[in-house]
């Protein structure tokens, strides 16, 4: 897959399949959007690609929206090409693209330098200068522009339509379990260890913490999680919180990895989220802290 940060693509790229979304999360809706552009392609002797945004243009439009991300860009990659499209067009979302009404998107992006032959969105696809375009935009200009339209009939888990909102209110909801329904996998945060106080070591629960960053916020509280790095894939448990037994002012997510004692300070942890366990409380004192945990280790366990 080759990625692509501008509209200049390869000649070869040119006069082929083209999906259009945010495609955050890259939720069983999406696969199956992706995947009849793919057979299409395929069948049709086409290369496919796909066109995506960043920032999300919600996130752009709205500055005070921190948490709002399933994936991280990085994420999306990763997922997209587990699919193996031939290119990925990452449009910068800034001002001056969010100015360019629904038309000429179509005539100067996706015909003149595109010259796209297929184009797949989802039946509430919205694109141009204030979301002025939709799926009757694109059909409007189809005999003018020698392209067709493909609408993809939405997805459904348990006779709800799989989204990106829904799958937003699972997490804020803590429903990790329907959340990997709706993913087809654990969802999962990736960051940085950074260094902390290092409490958890002192009560003999050493953990790792990670900035929350602009992930969709998690309800606060204890999930049983697993942790990937380069050199292992190991079960433990995490904390995402504020700490109120010692005051903590800072969103943080704090991990206890089973069977490592090594220092993880800058390293890079994928944490994928298996289980809710329990909200976030304030205890007593740190006695009754370090009882609940244990009984929490014996749940995530499980």
């Amino acid at each position: 897959m080759i990625i692509y940060k501008n509209l200049n693509i390869k000649r070869k790229h040119k006069n082929a399949i083209i999906a259009i979304g945010n495609f955050d999360g890259l939720h069983l809706g999406h696969k199956k959007v992706l995947n009849q552009a793919k057979l299409k392609a395929e069948k049709e002797n086409l290369k496919f690609g796909v066109i995506t945004f960043e920032p999300i243009p919600s996130m752009f439009f709205n500055s005070s929206i921190r948490h709002h991300r399933i994936n991280l860009i990085e994420q999306k990659i990763y997922y997209l090409k587990k699919i193996k499209l031939d290119f990925l067009i990452i449009i910068k979302f800034n001002k001056s693209f969010s100015n360019i009404s629904a038309d000429n998107f179509i005539k100067k992006i996706l015909v003149n330098k595109l010259k796209s032959k297929y184009i797949f969105v989802s039946q509430n696809f919205r694109f141009g200068k204030k979301r002025g375009g939709d799926i009757n935009t694109l059909k409007k200009f189809e005999k003018k522009y020698s392209y067709k339209t493909i609408v993809t009939t939405p997805y459904k888990k348990n006779k709800k339509i799989t989204s990106s909102s829904l799958i937003r209110k699972s997490i804020a909801d803590g429903n990790v379990v329907s959340v990997q329904r709706f993913l087809g996998r654990p969802w999962s945060v990736i960051g940085k260890v950074i260094k902390g106080q290092q409490r958890g070591r002192k009560i003999g629960f050493p953990t790792c913490n990670i900035k929350w960053n602009s992930y969709a916020l998690l309800k606060l509280g204890v999930y049983a999680v697993k942790v990937d790095s380069k050199n292992f894939n190991k079960r433990g448990i995490a904390n995402i919180g504020y700490r109120p037994t010692f005051n903590g002012k800072t969103l943080l997510l704090e991990v206890n990895i089973f069977g490592i004692k090594t220092n993880l300070y800058k390293k890079i942890l994928k944490v994928s989220f298996i289980k809710f366990i329990r909200s976030e409380k304030k205890f007593k004192n740190i006695s009754a802290l370090k009882s609940q945990i244990k009984r929490d280790i014996i749940l995530a366990r499980k």
